[in-house]
């Protein structure tokens, strides 16, 4: 929607936005997870935040830090649904053996299929199968740098025979019986933990996006602070 209004030639009017995206506000919700306030409901089932990558696909140029408008701070959306995330690995209610302190991580990548086969499905709370892809902890990294950087080194050191390839961590694995990865490599997967590591590490990508003078003129038009 941001894109969409920031086009100098066929933008789209405000009320797509709050329409839209903001279901006239219906996107808000009071619901909380692990005392945790969730802040906003995308489209997603349950209420523990969905799949990971709400945090991050929007975000990788768009800078959430000092993002709002009427219906939410975007810094603290997106840092409340890693926390809430996180937490979920953390209770484990299904008694996965993947998940641990230094290993969380739930969102869209492959996944194992029954007899150890390759799918696809986007994991969450609400579609837990014990399988963590490194992405989702990884690309989370300005928003939880001590967790996201000890399930880093984790996923490098520890399962480092297990999980890294030629092209870096693999996109999905599970310690579940017998130790599963799927070799293979997803660009929107591996986009992501680039971006999110260089805007953890200087804010360039960031930087570079708020700058355009057509996004500012896009967000202002939807109503945003930055």
């Amino acid at each position: 929607y941001v894109m969409a209004a920031s086009s100098p030639d066929h933008a789209i009017d405000a009320k797509a936005y709050h329409d839209g995206w903001a279901r006239s506000g219906n996107i808000t919700t009071n619901v909380e997870a692990y005392g945790i306030p969730l802040i906003l409901k995308h489209n997603t089932g349950g209420h523990k935040g969905g799949p990971l990558f709400w945090a991050h696909y929007s975000y990788l140029g768009l800078n959430p830090k000092g993002l709002s408008d009427r219906y939410a701070n975007y810094w603290d959306v997106n840092v409340n649904h890693t926390l809430i995330n996180y937490e979920y690995a953390q209770e484990n209610p299904n008694d996965f053996e993947t998940y641990g302190p230094n290993s969380w991580g739930l969102t869209a990548s492959y996944t194992r299929k029954e007899g150890g086969g390759i799918g696809y499905a986007a994991h969450s709370p609400d579609d837990d199968r014990g399988v963590v892809s490194p992405t989702a902890a990884i690309s989370s990294i300005p928003y939880t740098p001590e967790k996201s950087m000890r399930a880093m080194r984790y996923f490098y050191t520890d399962l480092n025979d297990l999980l890294w390839g030629p092209a870096g961590f693999y996109d999905a694995f599970s310690l579940e019986g017998e130790d599963w990865v799927a070799p293979q490599y997803l660009a929107i997967d591996q986009g992501p933990m680039v971006v999110m590591i260089e805007n953890y590490r200087s804010g360039l990508i960031w930087d570079l996006f708020m700058s355009a003078p057509e996004v500012k003129k896009g967000l202002d038009k939807l109503g945003f602070s930055y």
